[in-house]
């Protein structure tokens, strides 16, 4: 296969490998959105599942998709030239009161190397400023982390504050303490309890 070796790159958390095989793909005239969905995204999507599978852990994965950005970042000019919004915006941060942001970046990563833009408020985000990005950027899912029990209520008030906007974006959360349950109370769209799966629900609700 023409992108095996891009794809164990990825895998093994080569950055600089990565970055070598992405650019000769692109001086041999190879099309940088087939660079992207059978390279890189393939390769993320072996990593997620092998993370689903307890194969790897969360320090294995930020190795790869660190990877994964070295690739992307000779690719996103061209795929932005090319594709306009690729498929679609995800407006994402920790709430407020929450300074984690590992997993949170970990989504992040994963979403761009699935095609997706995405707007990363980082951490400390009032419900006021999840709002606004989701209307300045027409963002297709609104994603929201949280690693502190205290900080969870922070996503209710984000949710009323979205559908009181009238805003069409789908709300996603996820982060240790949560569940699917509370999911549910508060009227989220999707929970997911790690990275792969929240880049399950976001390509199920742009699809």
């Amino acid at each position: 296969m023409a992108f095996d070796s891009l794809q164990q790159a990825v895998i093994e958390g080569d950055a600089a490998e990565t970055a070598r095989l992405v650019q000769q793909h692109l001086d041999e005239g190879r099309p940088a959105l087939e660079i992207l969905d059978e390279g890189l995204i393939a390769a993320m999507d072996d990593v997620g599942a092998r993370f689903s599978a307890g194969e790897l852990f969360i320090p294995e994965m930020l190795v790869c998709a660190e990877a994964m950005q070295e690739g992307l970042a000779l690719l996103r000019p061209l795929l932005v030239e090319g594709a306009g919004g690729g498929k679609g915006t995800v407006v994402m941060g920790a709430v407020k009161g929450d300074l984690h942001d590992i997993g949170k970046n970990l989504v992040v990563l994963m979403l761009e190397g699935a095609g997706f833009t995405v707007v990363d408020l980082g951490t400390d985000v009032a419900p006021e400023e999840f709002v606004a990005a989701a209307r300045k950027h027409a963002a297709a899912v609104v994603g929201m982390s949280a690693l502190l029990v205290t900080t969870m209520p922070q996503m209710k008030h984000t949710v009323e504050q979205l559908r009181a906007a009238g805003l069409p974006a789908r709300v996603i959360v996820g982060g240790a303490p949560l569940t699917q349950a509370y999911a549910d109370e508060i009227a989220a769209d999707g929970y997911a309890s790690d990275a792969p799966g929240a880049v399950v629900l976001c390509k199920g609700m742009v699809g």
